[in-house]
């Protein structure tokens, strides 16, 4: 069936004047109403700065909070999806054990206030975790390409603690999610084909990682996609726990300079760009999928 042509009507033009008339309105009260001396030139000056040291232009605050926010937003995916995805396969488990331990995990965290979890986690993973492993000791060791290396992935070496207790807590919050997508695309897949590779005599991992994971995988990316945006949404909460990204450069530039609105557009500007890039991303990669099938 080809799509329905879309036209633009007299509910589409009203719609669009009434929007139009609102942002008018707005911009009317802040203008004339807050008394509010705006100043926009400021802001290119927050991304980056020149540096007379070296000689070179450097990320400022704002320019810092965004790569890591966007380093947030890759590593916390990945270890989110490689948590959840081991959690959600548990959930439909034939072992009793297994399912309960899951289950445990996925409704203990989407129970407790994301805000609560985080401060209870990062001080524990931040206070035992990582002087377990020892990395400041790691990182003070490390030769200087290594510390290189460290910085483009993970930002400052010397705040490289914080930013993996960050992490690992936005990580183990939003991978409860996840897991529950899995199990959900898991549940998806029609029980006849759990049932035709039991006659062709295939035991329970090879069903799962063979004919019912690559059908679930489908319907399971545009609820993966939603949770990613959200991931990026949610790593603005951490920033509560002095992980320097987005938000934590906002506040800080806010009340460092006084250029509230200014500074805090930009910021909501730059989560709308970094959000709706990849929605368009991962709305073509569905359809993609969508006509494969």
């Amino acid at each position: 069936m080809p799509p329905r042509k879309l036209r633009f009507g007299r509910l589409d033009a009203l719609i669009l004047a009434v929007v139009v008339g609102l942002i008018g309105y707005i911009s009317y009260r802040a203008q004339f109403h807050f008394h509010y001396n705006w100043n926009w030139q400021l802001i290119p000056g927050y991304f980056a700065r020149h540096d007379p040291e070296s000689g070179n232009w450097v990320f400022n605050l704002l320019g810092q909070g965004f790569l890591a926010t966007v380093r947030l937003a890759i590593w916390g995916g990945l270890l989110a999806a490689l948590i959840g995805g081991v959690i959600g396969v548990c959930r439909v488990a034939n072992s009793l054990f297994l399912r309960l331990l899951s289950l445990t995990y996925v409704g203990l965290i989407r129970n407790i206030p994301p805000l609560v979890f985080i401060f209870i986690f990062y001080f524990f993973i931040s206070g035992q975790l990582m002087p377990l492993l020892d990395i400041e000791g790691r990182v003070s060791d490390a030769d200087s390409e290594t510390l290189s290396m460290l910085a483009i992935l993970f930002g400052p070496p010397a705040l490289l603690p914080n930013f993996l207790s960050g992490l690992i807590c936005l990580a183990l919050f939003e991978g409860a999610y996840v897991a529950e997508i899995v199990r959900a695309g898991i549940e998806a897949v029609p029980k006849g084909q759990w049932e035709a590779a039991r006659a062709l005599g295939m035991h329970s991992g090879q069903t799962m990682s063979k004919i019912v994971l690559p059908q679930a995988l489908t319907k399971m990316v545009p609820p993966l996609a939603g949770q990613f945006i959200s991931l990026i949404k949610d790593s603005s909460l951490i920033s509560l726990i002095s992980i320097q990204e987005l938000t934590f450069a906002g506040t800080e530039l806010a009340v460092s300079s006084g250029r509230v609105f200014e500074v805090w557009l930009t910021v909501a500007a730059l989560y709308f760009l970094l959000c709706f890039g990849l929605a368009r991303l991962f709305g073509g990669v569905e359809r993609r999928l969508s006509q494969r099938r």
